[in-house]
C-alpha cells in the first residue's frame, strides 16, 4: 500500500457491476477493512463516498476489484469537463438490457406456450422449443451466470445465484431427458402429472421454466435500471445551469472565452438577459439580478458598484462589468452541487426486503436441493426421481414472482401517479414515506405561485383607484424590471388598452419616471419620490408600512405635485396551499416552511396557510443543515421545494418533493416530482407511496409464500418441475393482479 499525506481526504468512486444491494453492503465492508478508510457505498447512485487517510486512492479502486467490481475516481466537482463521469452518458445505458429482454421475450413466448398447451404440441416440436429457449438460458441470463460466478468465487450467494443455477438446472436436465432419455422422441406431449415417481423425469422437459425465469428477472432488472439511470443527472442538470461562455474584457475589447477559461482576476461583461458567468464583484454599471435559480426568491435583487453577484443568476436590468472572485469548484454553482452530490451519496444503501430475505433464503435453498438429492439417492429412489425431485425444488424456489413483485407494483402505481400529477422516481424511495412525519416546505414557488403580481391599490383620498392603477400601468409597461411588469399586467388585465408613455427614465433601484396623459408621473420608492418633493400622508405611510412589514413591495406613485397612492406587488399564497396543509396534517405530518426570504414575509404566508413551525432568512447550505438538524433530532423528513437552493436539501431529506414547475435540478434531486402546481398533491403523492409500499410488501410476501409452501412438496417428490413451474407462474399471476389494484387509488 503506498501512503501519502496523512492529511484525510475525501474520493467519489463511481462503481459499475453491482446487481443488488448486497452488492454494495460487500464493497462496502471490503474498503471499511482497509486501515484509515471510511466508506459508504450507495446502491441507488452506484457511487461510493470515501473519507481516507493516508491511502492512494488507486489503492481504493485496487479494493473494489478484488471483490469482483469496476471502480473509476470521480474528478473533483468543477474539475475536467462540464459533465463529470458521475453524471448520466450520452448514451442510453439501458439500452443492451431493454435489447436483451426483447430478444428473450420473444424467444420464450412460442416456448411456454408450446409447452402449457397441449393441443399444439405437433410432432418434434420439442426441438423447436429447444432451439428457441437456448440463447434465452445461454445468452438472455448471462447477467445471472456472471454475478453468480463472480459471487461464488468470493464466497457469497444472491439472488442471482439461484438465478443462474435454476434455469441452468432446468435447462441441462431438459436437455438430458431430450438426448437421453425419451424426450426427444417424435410425438412427445408434455405430462401433466402432479407428483414425480420413480423414472419419471426422463421424458419431461422443463424448458419453458428456464425461459420464463429469465425473461420474468430480466423485466424486473431492466425496470429497475430505468429508475436508476438519471441518478447522476442532478449533478448534471445544475452544472448546466452556469453560463457557458464569458465576454471577458481584454485592452479595452470583449472577447468570447469559454467559462473553463476564466480566471479569478478577469474582468467580464454581462448585458440584460444574460447569465452572470461566475462568481464576482460589479465594477461598473446598475442593474436587477435575478437570483431566483439559486435562492428562490422571486425579488430581483438591485446590485451596483462593489456588489457581489453569483454565477448563474440573470442580469434582468442593465450592463454591468464584473471581475471574477471565484472560478471552477469554488463557485456558489459548484459547491450547491457538491452539496447534492454529498446528500445524495451520504444517504445509507437501501436493503431491499428481497436482497434481506435472499441473504438466507437462497443458502438454505441450495442446501435443501442438495439434501433432496442426497436423501433420494440414499433412499435407492433411482436418479431420475432424485434428480427431479431436487430440480423441482429449485425451479419452485427461483424468484420470478420476485423479479415482478418490485416493477409490477411500481409501474402501475407509477402509471396511476402520473394521472395525478406525481412522478415516483424508484421503488428505494418508497421505504421512507411510511416513517415520515415532518414535512418542510419552501415558500417560493411551493406555498406561494413563485411570480409577483398586484395584490393591492391604495389611492388617495379623491383618486379614483382604476386612475391610478391607469396611470401607473402605462409608465411600467414601459420597463422590464419584473415588479414593474406585474403592475403592466395587472393594468390590463383590469382595464384593457393602457395610455402611452412619453420621456420614460429608469433610475436603477430606485423608480421610473415619464409622461402619461400629460402628467409627469413618478413611481418606485419613497427616497426617489422624495427627490422630487413628492412626500406620502400618513394615511398612505402607514399603507406602506404594513405592506412591507408582511414581507411585500410598495411602488409608491405620484403626479402633479403629490403622491395620490401606491401599488402593493407581492408573491402571492396559492388557494390550495392551506387546504393541502389540512391535508399533510391529517396523514401525521408537521409541517415546516422554510424559506431565505425574511421572517415577517415568512410569517404572513404560514399564517395564511396554517403552519406554526417557521424557519425564515436561511441561505441553500443553512436549509441542508436545518433538514440535517431535524433528522438529528429523530425526525423523518419530507422536504418540498422548487430551485436550485432546494436541491441539496431535497437530497438529505429521507424523502424530497420537487414542483414540477421548478428547475431541473431540483426535480431531478427529489424522489417524487408533482407535475401540478397544486400543494394538494404533495399529500397524494405520500398516500401513494404509502399504498404501493404495501402492495411491494404484500406482493413479496406472496411470492416467498407460495414458494415457501411448496418447497417441502418438491422435496418430497410431490411435485414435478413441470408443476413447480406453474405454480411458479400462478405466484407471478397473483402478484400482477395484487399491483392492478393500485389503479382504482383515488387521489384524495
Amino acid at each position: 500500500m503506498t501512503t501519502l499525506d496523512t492529511r484525510p481526504i475525501t474520493v467519489d468512486l463511481a462503481i459499475q457491476g453491482m446487481t443488488c444491494a448486497s452488492c454494495a453492503g460487500r464493497i462496502e465492508r471490503r474498503l471499511n477493512d482497509l486501515e484509515g478508510v471510511e466508506a459508504t457505498v450507495n446502491y441507488a447512485t452506484e457511487q461510493a463516498t470515501v473519507t481516507a487517510s493516508g491511502v492512494d486512492p488507486a489503492t481504493l479502486v485496487e479494493a473494489v476489484e478484488a471483490v469482483g467490481y469496476h471502480a473509476t475516481v470521480v474528478p473533483a466537482m468543477g474539475s475536467g469537463p462540464a459533465t463529470p463521469s458521475g453524471a448520466a452518458p450520452a448514451e442510453d445505458p439501458t439500452a443492451a438490457l431493454r435489447h436483451r429482454l426483447l430478444v428473450s421475450a420473444a424467444l420464450s413466448l412460442p416456448v411456454v406456450v408450446l409447452s402449457m398447451v397441449p393441443a399444439l404440441q405437433f410432432t418434434n416440436w420439442q426441438w423447436l422449443a429447444l432451439t428457441l429457449a437456448a440463447p434465452v438460458v445461454v445468452w438472455g441470463a448471462a447477467p445471472f451466470h456472471r454475478a453468480a460466478w463472480t459471487n461464488a468465487r468470493h464466497g457469497a450467494a444472491t439472488m442471482d445465484t439461484l438465478i443462474s443455477i435454476g434455469t441452468i438446472a432446468a435447462m441441462a436436465w431438459s436437455v438430458y431427458a431430450l438426448f437421453f432419455g425419451g424426450a426427444g422422441m417424435p410425438g412427445m406431449t408434455m405430462s401433466m402429472e402432479l407428483t414425480g415417481s420413480r423414472g419419471n423425469g426422463a421424458h419431461e422437459i422443463y424448458l419453458e421454466v428456464a425461459a420464463a425465469v429469465t425473461v420474468f428477472v430480466l423485466a424486473g432488472r431492466y425496470a429497475e435500471a430505468r429508475a436508476k439511470r438519471s441518478s447522476g443527472a442532478a449533478l448534471k442538470a445544475l452544472l448546466e445551469l452556469g453560463a457557458k461562455d464569458a465576454a471577458v474584457l481584454r485592452d479595452g475589447l470583449e472577447v468570447r472565452v469559454p467559462i473553463d477559461q476564466l480566471a479569478v482576476g478577469d474582468v467580464f461583461v454581462v448585458r440584460p438577459g444574460e447569465k452572470v458567468a461566475t462568481d464576482g464583484v460589479v465594477v461598473e454599471g446598475t442593474s436587477a439580478i435575478d437570483t431566483s435559480l439559486l435562492t428562490g426568491e422571486s425579488v430581483p435583487v438591485e446590485v451596483g458598484p462593489d456588489d457581489l453577484v453569483t454565477g448563474a443568476t440573470v442580469n434582468a436590468g442593465g450592463r454591468l462589468v464584473i471581475r471574477a472572485t471565484r472560478v471552477g469548484a469554488d463557485t456558489q454553482l459548484s459547491r450547491i452541487a457538491r452539496l447534492v452530490t454529498e446528500a445524495q451519496t451520504g444517504k445509507a444503501p437501501i436493503q431491499r426486503l428481497a436482497d434481506r430475505i435472499s441473504a438466507v433464503f437462497v443458502p438454505i435453498v441450495l442446501v435443501l436441493a442438495l439434501l433432496t438429492l442426497g436423501v433420494w439417492l440414499a433412499l435407492g429412489a433411482g436418479p431420475n426421481l432424485a434428480f427431479t425431485a431436487a430440480v423441482a425444488v429449485l425451479i419452485i424456489a427461483c424468484p420470478c414472482a420476485l423479479g415482478l413483485a418490485t416493477p409490477t407494483a411500481l409501474l402501475v402505481g407509477t402509471g396511476r401517479g402520473a394521472q395525478l400529477g406525481i412522478l415516483i422516481k424508484g421503488p428505494e424511495v418508497l421505504e421512507s414515506t411510511r416513517r415520515v412525519d415532518t414535512v418542510v416546505l419552501d415558500k417560493t414557488g411551493t406555498i406561494t405561485t413563485g411570480r409577483m403580481s398586484l395584490v393591492e391599490v391604495v389611492a388617495t383620498d379623491g383618486t379614483d383607484p382604476d386612475e391610478l392603477l391607469r396611470i401607473a400601468a402605462a409608465l411600467e409597461d414601459a420597463s422590464e424590471h419584473p415588479i414593474a411588469r406585474a403592475i403592466a399586467a395587472a393594468g390590463i388585465d383590469r382595464l384593457g388598452t393602457l395610455p402611452a408613455v412619453e420621456s420614460f427614465q429608469s433610475t436603477q433601484g430606485l423608480g421610473v419616471q415619464g409622461i402619461v396623459d400629460g402628467h409627469a408621473v413618478v413611481a418606485g420608492r419613497q427616497q426617489f419620490l422624495a427627490d422630487w418633493a413628492l412626500h406620502p400622508g400618513p394615511d398612505l405611510s402607514a399603507a406602506k408600512d404594513a405592506a412591507e412589514a408582511r414581507g411585500q413591495t410598495a411602488v409608491l406613485v405620484g403626479w402633479d405635485g403629490e403622491v395620490h397612492g401606491l401599488l402593493v406587488v407581492a408573491d402571492t399564497v396559492r388557494p390550495t396551499s392551506a387546504e393541502a396543509i389540512t391535508e399533510l396534517r391529517s396523514l401525521g405530518l408537521t409541517p415546516v416552511l422554510l424559506t431565505g426570504d425574511n421572517t415577517a414575509a415568512a410569517q404572513h404566508v404560514a399564517r395564511a396557510v396554517g403552519i406554526d413551525e417557521v424557519i425564515a432568512e436561511v441561505l441553500p447550505e443553512d436549509k441542508l443543515a436545518v433538514v440535517a438538524r431535524l433528522q438529528s433530532e429523530g425526525r423523518v423528513v419530507a422536504m418540498v421545494g422548487d430551485g436550485v437552493n432546494d436541491a441539496a436539501a431535497l437530497a438529505q431529506a429521507d424523502l424530497g418533493l420537487a414542483m414540477g414547475a421548478g428547475t431541473d435540478v431540483a426535480i431531478e434531486a427529489s424522489d417524487l416530482t408533482l407535475v401540478r402546481d397544486d400543494l394538494r398533491t404533495a399529500a397524494t403523492a405520500i398516500r401513494l407511496s404509502r399504498r404501493t409500499l404495501r402492495t411491494i410488501k404484500g406482493n413479496l410476501f406472496w411470492a416467498f409464500a407460495y414458494n415457501v409452501a411448496a418447497i417441502p412438496l418438491a422435496a418430497l417428490g410431490y411435485l414435478n418441475p413441470l408443476i413447480a413451474g406453474a405454480a411458479m407462474a400462478f405466484s407471478s399471476v397473483f402478484v400482477v393482479g395484487n399491483s392492478l389494484r393500485l389503479k382504482t387509488f383515488h387521489g384524495r
